[in-house]
């Protein structure tokens, strides 16, 4: 089963109570311009959009990074070997979602890392507008492979 981070659009309030936590937990203080998760506020402020990394099955960051910086894990999360990135910030340009970013402090690149599957954001929600799912990877299945590592 591969972890991710539902989101639920309906129950978001915009608070940024998710954003704060990641910052904390991430960069040890609390600004939602260093969260690696965005909320989209829409419509004059009326609904508002988490938008989280996806840990695609097919990450476009992971191939087009000249350094090989990215790893898939087992469990289906992309992380950064931060001694690997050379900070160039093609990663940055070619996220669908836009939530690689290059560090202020480090200048390498930096994304959710699913805070080893137990996410902080999800765990700060007050409304239940992020969750952790797990759904099944179909391929892993298909080769009897066992699919309760997380």
């Amino acid at each position: 089963m591969t972890p991710f981070i539902k989101t639920n659009f309906d129950l978001c309030t915009g608070c940024g109570i998710c954003q704060l936590a990641c910052s904390m937990v991430h960069n040890m203080g609390f600004n939602p311009r260093s969260s690696y998760l965005l909320i989209h506020h829409k419509r004059e402020n009326l609904y508002h959009m988490p938008v989280v990394c996806n840990h695609c099955k097919n990450p476009y960051c992971m191939n087009v990074c000249p350094a090989k910086a990215y790893e898939k894990l087992k469990s289906g999360t992309v992380v950064i070997d931060s001694q690997k990135c050379v900070g160039c910030g093609i990663c940055v340009k070619y996220c669908p979602e836009g939530l690689v970013h290059i560090s202020l402090e480090t200048r390498k690149a930096v994304k959710c890392d699913m805070c080893q599957a137990d996410p902080e954001c999800v765990k700060a929600c007050p409304t239940g507008a992020l969750e952790l799912a797990f759904r099944k990877d179909k391929d892993r299945e298909a080769s009897g492979e066992q699919t309760d590592d997380i």
